[in-house]
């Protein structure tokens, strides 16, 4: 079992430090770190989400066990992979190509930061006039080339296997896809998506090819963000880029300008309200703690509110993570003991937990990752309005405040365990899942 993970990718000096740093660096982290295992090179990233804490005018009662709510607003935590540095030739061993590529097997989601100023070649050295729509295809093609490679070299003997056990195509490609983190259904989904109809032992190097193409839309989808949106030739090519490709998947940002912002927040100097163009100076609340600016500061602030916060409404490096999670699907989902408190069974506050499930998870698979104990004992589960759902109904988000029934015989100890239970516990068994 794992947790939820995005993995950050980029080329050196593509501004991919400076991303991780802004994205993972929330101004207000509230206890521990809802996850299994936390490696040197994760981080942990915040996300808001509608609280039902504010629809239910509990907003003064909330109490996240994980990451935060400011009115309503609920900033839940994801891990973030920093992966190793990309370069041209990874695939084939350059650089850091196999640390990077193995650490792609860890990953549920990519966020690819993209320098969009073209003041950094592909190789990361500074330069002027470089083409970032490179940085997007060459990206693809590294992790295209690193899979069909290991598939072609061995395509002769996986095929004469799959004729000879008789197996089903996506039985096969499971077989051989599993290294990389894909699951049976991941690989269906593939063959779906590839329109591939032809008998395997049939299928040539382009068909091959173009089912690998498939696997990747489906094992890594991913977000594009263009950074350095502030500097002088990002705008030409933001719109070039927009044009080729689904802006569905790309978001612009400013990590510079967020780690700013959230530093001078942090020093009192403004009061910053994350992913809004919203920044607030003693001067715009006299009455309050903040230090004055001087010069040099207001200038600064001026200029990061010109080019980036008016112009686009945030620094963007917010709806980045947010759409990465929103390209997984993943529904939040909140366990509680009553549905007319909405606190857990110790009381301590409302919507403690608030659990990431994956598209298609349903009420009792939700109950055994909430506490398997309310799973084995399990009566029924109801939502807003005491409404009754089925065992075998998939949790979505107009369903998604539940409060399980159990046996009368364990219903004190199934309910300490869902007042015990956490997001962490919840990402692990559906990454799973998935």
């Amino acid at each position: 079992m794992k947790d939820v993970v995005i993995a950050c990718v980029g080329k050196p000096s593509a501004g991919k430090s400076s991303f991780l740093n802004a994205v993972t660096d929330a101004t207000a982290k509230v206890g521990n770190y809802p996850f299994t295992t936390i490696k040197p090179n994760n981080g942990i990233a915040y996300f808001p989400i509608e609280c039902p804490c504010k629809r239910f005018n509990k907003t003064s009662l909330c109490a996240p066990r994980y990451g935060r709510c400011i009115e309503g607003k609920r900033y839940v935590p994801i891990q973030i992979l920093d992966v190793a540095g990309l370069v041209p030739g990874a695939s084939e061993g350059q650089g850091l190509g196999n640390q990077f590529l193995d650490d792609l097997r860890h990953a549920n989601a990519l966020i690819h930061v993209v320098d969009v100023s073209g003041t950094t070649d592909a190789g990361g050295k500074e330069t002027v006039g470089y083409d970032p729509i490179g940085d997007i295809e060459w990206l693809r093609g590294e992790i295209h080339s690193w899979i069909y490679g290991n598939l072609h070299k061995r395509w002769g003997q996986i095929v004469r296997r799959h004729v000879a056990v008789k197996a089903s195509t996506a039985e096969t490609l499971h077989n051989q896809l599993s290294g990389y983190g894909a699951t049976l259904s991941i690989v269906q989904r593939t063959l779906d998506r590839s329109g591939v109809k032809d008998a395997m032992d049939t299928w040539d190097k382009e068909t091959v090819k173009k089912v690998v193409d498939a696997f990747l839309d489906e094992r890594f989808p991913t977000i594009i963000a263009l950074n350095k949106i502030d500097l002088p030739d990002s705008d030409k090519n933001i719109a070039k880029i927009m044009r080729k490709y689904d802006q569905n998947r790309i978001v612009l940002s400013s990590a510079l300008a967020e780690t700013f912002l959230r530093k001078l927040h942090k020093q009192k100097f403004i009061v910053y309200e994350e992913g809004t163009d919203n920044v607030q100076t003693k001067e715009d609340l006299p009455d309050s703690d903040l230090k004055p600016l001087d010069d040099k500061l207001q200038s600064r602030i001026e200029k990061v509110q010109d080019l980036v916060l008016y112009r686009y409404g945030s620094t963007g490096v917010q709806d980045v993570v947010l759409k990465a999670v929103d390209v997984l699907g993943l529904v939040p989902a909140f366990p509680v003991k009553s549905l007319t408190t909405f606190a857990n069974a110790n009381g301590k506050g409302v919507f403690r937990d608030c659990v990431l499930l994956w598209p298609g998870t349903t009420v009792l698979e939700f109950a055994d990752i909430v506490h398997p104990e309310i799973a084995k004992h399990y009566l029924g589960a109801e939502t807003i309005g005491n409404r009754k759902i089925g065992e075998d109904d998939e949790i979505t988000r107009e369903n998604n405040i539940i409060c399980f029934k159990t046996s009368q015989a364990t219903h004190s100890s199934a309910a300490g365990a869902q007042s015990g239970s956490s997001s962490g516990s919840g990402q692990a068994n559906q990454a799973s899942k998935k």
